[in-house]
């Protein structure tokens, strides 16, 4: 079964723009999962099971790293089309 995840990432610090790049450069390691970045979140997309170990480890490594930081995160099941705008 496919997931499709929206995650936001907010550092807890002064200097939040590092953590938040550094976070989306590790989720473009993984070569089963899309993802898409705008403004406001990132959407990724791939086998359930995959996105959920993914956002795990990499939620786990974020908070190693940096400190505190929120995520807030949204999931639909099923795959959605990342590229769609109106």
């Amino acid at each position: 079964m496919k997931l499709t995840a929206e995650i936001s990432c907010y550092p807890l610090q002064d200097n939040y723009l590092d953590p938040i790049l550094w976070f989306i450069d590790r989720l473009d390691s993984y070569d089963n999962i899309e993802r898409k970045t705008n403004a406001m979140a990132t959407q990724v997309c791939g086998e359930y099971g995959d996105v959920m170990a993914m956002l795990a480890t990499e939620m786990q490594a974020a908070h190693e790293k940096w400190g505190k930081a929120v995520f807030v995160c949204k999931f639909i099941g099923g795959e959605l089309d990342l590229s769609h705008t109106q």
